[in-house]
């Protein structure tokens, strides 16, 4: 429970800051959300049902924890910072079962793991882990349909560029594989204590029904032809210790199939064109 105190303040987390005498250390991108409207902002756009699952990643001092608790089936709470769980706790013990703190580091634990299964993830990401945790989340969580998450501005329009943009890139194309993705809206620097030196944006993303799971092939495929951005694809992918010495040539004869350049540059092919690539490859590649 809260430490009794009249002259604490109303809004959960600065009352929580200020109760539990919590210091926002800079090491793990602690920027806590002070502005409670921007909640309600989150929850729509994640459309959340009485059956849903949500993950967050990031608990900081729960307020956004205990918006989402009521909404929900269960929410399950990843937070790696030890020392926030008396925050953490009066934010959610009264939820009883239905929600589930997770002490850790969100890009060592075992999500898939989780029970119940988690169908959306809402969170407001610490910047350093968000690209890394959301594409982790995409891959290894295949029962979540949405998720809105709040991400520095830089990473969400990198998740949301297209080809031929200095934005796109490895995030955008595995983001975009699965899922269809959008900036939702702007979020000022302003409602986060203390105040980031950058501005924010809520991003969301639907994964998309109707296309194949990304298998390791078109990941790694991926990964190789952005490793050397300033090099044609091709050249890139020899460079790569996953492929053979004759991969080179394999790539560009399959690019020229496909009615690309066979020099062209990987930032210059859509996340489909990436598909069709790594298809090609596999169907020429020796038994």
């Amino acid at each position: 429970m809260t430490p009794d105190g009249d002259d604490l303040p109303t809004q959960p987390t600065l009352r929580r800051l200020k109760a539990f005498g919590v210091r926002p250390k800079r090491d793990l991108g602690q920027n806590f959300l002070i502005d409670s409207n921007i909640l309600g902002v989150i929850a729509r756009a994640a459309e959340l049902t009485g059956d849903d699952v949500a993950l967050e990643i990031g608990g900081g001092l729960g307020v956004l924890s205990e918006y989402l608790a009521p909404l929900v089936a269960h929410t399950h709470v990843v937070e790696v910072d030890r020392s926030l769980e008396p925050a953490l706790r009066d934010a959610l013990d009264r939820f009883g079962d239905h929600a589930t703190l997770h002490f850790g580091d969100a890009l060592q634990l075992d999500l898939g793991a989780l029970d119940p299964v988690p169908t959306k993830v809402v969170a407001n990401l610490p910047y350093g882990i968000a690209a890394t945790a959301i594409l982790k989340t995409i891959e290894e969580l295949p029962a979540v349909t949405t998720w809105v998450a709040m991400v520095q501005k830089e990473v969400g329009e990198r998740f949301a560029a297209g080809p031929g943009t200095s934005a796109y890139g490895v995030p955008s194309v595995l983001a975009q594989l699965s899922c269809d993705v959008r900036v939702h809206h702007k979020v000022s620097r302003s409602v986060f204590h203390p105040v980031p030196n950058v501005d924010s944006v809520l991003i969301v993303l639907h994964r998309r029904t109707d296309v194949a799971v990304v298998g390791k092939p078109l990941r790694t495929l991926v990964q190789a032809g952005f490793a050397h951005r300033r090099k044609a694809l091709a050249g890139s992918l020899k460079l790569h210790p996953a492929y053979p010495k004759e991969i080179r040539e394999q790539a560009r004869a399959a690019l020229l199939e496909l009615g690309h350049p066979a020099d062209v540059r990987a930032e210059r092919l859509s996340p489909e064109d990436f598909r069709a690539l790594a298809a090609a490859l596999q169907a020429g590649a020796p038994t």
